[in-house]
C-alpha cells in the first residue's frame, strides 16, 4: 500500500473501545502518526465520517480529544475486513503540544 502520510507511520496495534455490535466494534488500530491513524475494522466506515477520538498518549497524561475523518477505505480480501485512514482534522480538547512531544520521543 502506498504511503501518502506526510508524517512518519508508527506501529500502533490496539483495540478500539465501542459500544458493543456498534461501528467500532471488532476495530484494531494498525499505526498512528502525527496527522492521523490506520484502523482494520469488521465494519465498512463510510468516507467523510467525522469521529472523535481520545487518545490516551501516556499512562499518566490526560487524554487528548481528537475529531478524525474517514479519508480512504478498503477492503482485505483475505479476511474480509476494512482497513481505513482517519486524518486527524480537529484537536478539541488537550494541547496540540502533548500531540507534537508525543511524536518528537519516538
Amino acid at each position: 500500500m502506498e504511503n501518502r502520510r506526510k508524517t512518519e507511520r508508527f506501529s500502533c496495534l490496539v483495540p478500539v473501545d465501542g459500544q458493543s455490535n456498534g461501528l467500532f466494534c471488532n476495530t484494531n488500530t494498525v499505526d498512528i502518526s502525527r496527522n492521523g491513524v490506520g484502523l482494520i475494522s469488521s465494519h465498512k466506515i463510510p468516507l467523510n465520517q467525522q469521529i472523535a477520538l481520545e487518545l490516551q498518549l501516556d499512562e499518566n497524561g490526560e487524554p487528548v480529544l481528537v475529531i478524525g475523518k474517514v479519508k480512504w477505505v478498503k477492503k482485505i480480501e483475505t479476511t474480509g475486513n476494512y482497513r481505513i485512514g482517519l486524518h486527524f482534522e480537529n484537536i478539541v480538547d488537550g494541547p496540540v503540544s502533548r500531540l507534537d512531544k508525543y511524536f518528537e520521543k519516538r
